[in-house]
């Protein structure tokens, strides 16, 4: 373990803070300005990106170029833990760990920091703001500050997994996103007379009930595909069918033509359902990020070299969760791990009762600290 026990306590402190003040995605002001001032205090440099929030900084110089990357926004959730530190921001709550996640970076930073004169190369060092909007990655390499990188690392923590444990797998860990928003336009009717009106509530269901052969009947079993819809509205009152009813929701793909067929698919069933029962259907279909694709090479590498130092290492199953960690991995080679943060069978990623463990936070950090000079021990003899 690279932190001492000091270190250590000053890690929990940190990420106990974050979590009692998260900020939703695109308004993380506080959390970024808390970031700059304990990163300036190392004297660790802060790169002019023009970003309104998250940053990325910098250690060491010259080549080569590598970047660790941790995300700092937080979910629209009333927090239910009952922990001590508990959000006091209502309504708001880091329920996906990324409270976790910055502050083991910052944990490295401050290790990589001390060990600057050791750094043949340059650490770019990413907070970034966004990522469960997936929007944080492409403003972050729009503003050309990761274009000298050859290699970029993160990782998620998996509170359903053994606190410690790091899994690493090459090729897809986590599914490509799609977002669909769909409105029902129908003609609204005295609930007693329904052939005066086109039941938009009918119709939806309809469709609801038709979009689960997409998968039952189009997809290969062998493949993994999820169409989940999450949220439906219609009406106002017991004794009248409504002008309009509108559903949304996701759907989880890692192959390519899967995705393609299943947004077909979807357009199809939509479409012709709401034809048939005299209904219009207007679709807003919303690109999230593509499969979390981890290069093979790396992936094989980081995997080896992470036993040298830790011995609770495997290959985990994909998640059909998704991360805006992909849009890097579109332009530069990198790897994306999982970490475990609490135990098999606790509460999973996005649930208001979700609680991570402190303890997996010097992992964490090692994870940064002892990859980061591997790489660019790696990339500094191709």
């Amino acid at each position: 373990m690279t932190i001492t026990s000091e270190h250590y306590d000053e890690l929990i402190k940190i990420r106990h803070y974050i979590h009692e003040n998260p900020e939703l995605s695109g308004q993380e002001f506080k959390t970024t300005q808390y970031l700059k001032d304990y990163l300036t205090d190392l004297g660790i440099q802060i790169l002019e990106t023009g970003l309104k929030t998250g940053l990325v900084a910098q250690i060491g110089s010259g080549q080569p170029v590598i970047a660790l990357r941790a995300d700092i926004d937080a979910l629209p959730i009333v927090e239910n833990t009952g922990l001590p530190f508990t959000s006091k921001n209502t309504g708001v709550m880091h329920a996906c760990g990324h409270d976790l996640h910055q502050t083991s970076l910052l944990g490295a930073a401050k290790i990589l920091k001390s060990r600057e004169h050791e750094i043949d190369g340059t650490i770019k060092l990413i907070f970034q703001h966004a990522e469960e909007s997936h929007i944080g990655a492409d403003e972050v390499l729009a503003t050309g500050v990761l274009a000298d990188v050859s290699a970029i690392i993160g990782y998620h923590n998996m509170p359903t997994l053994p606190v410690g444990q790091i899994g690493i797998r090459e090729k897809g860990i986590m599914a490509a996103v799609d977002q669909f928003y769909v409105t029902i336009k129908g003609v609204g009717s005295h609930a007693a007379y329904p052939q005066e009106g086109a039941d938009s509530i009918l119709a939806t269901s309809a469709i609801i009930a038709s979009l689960q052969q997409i998968v039952a009947r189009n997809i290969s079993p062998q493949h993994a595909v999820v169409v989940s819809v999450t949220h439906m509205t219609a009406g106002n009152t017991w004794n009248v069918l409504p002008d309009e009813a509108i559903f949304e929701g996701t759907i989880r793909t890692f192959d390519k033509d899967d995705r393609k067929l299943a947004k077909k698919r979807f357009y199809d069933i939509v479409e012709n359902v709401s034809s048939a029962y005299g209904v219009h259907a207007e679709i807003d279909w919303i690109l999230g990020p593509n499969v979390t694709y981890n290069d093979p090479e790396l992936s094989e590498f980081l995997f080896n070299e992470t036993r040298k130092w830790h011995d609770d290492v495997m290959v985990p199953e994909p998640s059909n969760a998704g991360e805006d960690f992909a849009t890097y991995q579109e332009q530069i080679p990198g790897v994306f791990a999982f970490i475990g943060s609490n135990a098999i069978g606790s509460p999973g990623l996005h649930f208001s009762d979700m609680t991570v463990k402190d303890e997996m936070l010097p992992v964490a950090v090692d994870y940064y600290v002892n990859n980061a000079f591997a790489l660019l021990e790696r990339l500094a003899q191709k």
